[in-house]
Order: structure tokens, then sequence, then C-alpha cells
């Protein structure tokens, strides 16, 4: 028998976060006939953006792919509250990250590993998906890593 995605969370040592309501005029999801759209997430939470570290210089690519699995853990906790189940997760059909970088930054694909991974280690082929990771100049709230996904449910 396959352990649940619930069961793999606690097996990895890992919570899902409270969710918080989102800051502007849109919705933390949307579900479209038998699709869940996610807006995106990012990390690390800052409330003061005057002076933005940058993923490449002041951010290694290891502490910006511990944001992205964070954001996983957040895209996990929307899936859940969304469908009431991660059962119901059909497939996550796409995921698009995007890396606030240095002009020649090029381990966005390390970096957005830390989401891909979690959701193929707590979903497991189910968890798999198509995948764009990009360098962008800046990002809202001064954020290192925002991610973005589509899932598909039953």
């Amino acid at each position: 028998m396959q352990a649940t995605a619930d069961e793999r969370l606690r097996a990895l040592g890992l919570t899902l976060p409270a969710i918080t309501q989102p800051r502007g005029t849109f919705r933390a999801y949307v579900i479209s006939g038998s699709m869940l759209y996610l807006s995106g997430k990012g990390a690390p939470l800052r409330e003061d953006a005057a002076v933005v570290p940058k993923v490449g210089a002041e951010v290694s690519v290891e502490q910006a792919r511990a944001y992205a699995q964070e954001i996983g853990l957040y895209l996990l906790a929307l899936m859940k509250e969304a469908l009431g189940d991660l059962g119901r997760v059909q497939r996550v059909v796409k995921v698009f990250g995007m890396v606030n970088a240095t002009p020649h930054f090029t381990s966005h694909t390390e970096v957005v590993n830390g989401c891909s991974d979690l959701l193929v280690a707590v979903l497991g082929e189910r968890g798999e998906h198509a995948r764009s990771a990009i360098g962008v100049g800046s990002l809202p709230k001064g954020f290192a890593v925002e991610i973005e996904a589509v899932v598909e449910f039953a």
C-alpha cells in the first residue's frame, strides 16, 4: 500500500503552514473545471524592501533553494485547502519559478528544484510536472523566489 501525501509529509518531518489572505485584489487560488490555479507565492517574507538581496550575490543557491521548498510547502497547503485532501491531486501540471537574481546568475533551475523535489517527494508521480525557471530583476516585497503552479484534480 502506497503512503498518502500526509504520511509522506510526516515522514519528512514537515508540516503544512497556515494559509494567509492575499495582500491585493486577487485570490490565492482559482478552480476552473478540474484545474486548480495557484497564485504566485514568494519567500522570504520581508516587510522592508529598501535593500533587496539578490540570489547569486547576498543569497546563496542553497538558501534560495530552501525558500523554494518553503514555497512548495505553502502551495501544498493551498492545494489541501482548495481540494480538502491532497489525495484529490491527479497531477501537478506546471510549475513556474522566478528567481530574483544577479544578471550573470545561471542556476535558476537548481533554486526551483527546491519546490519541484518537494512536490515529487510528497505526491510521488503525481507531483512530476512541466516547469519553467527564470531570472528576474525584481520581485514583489523583495522576494528572492516566487513560484506559481497549475494542478489537475479529481
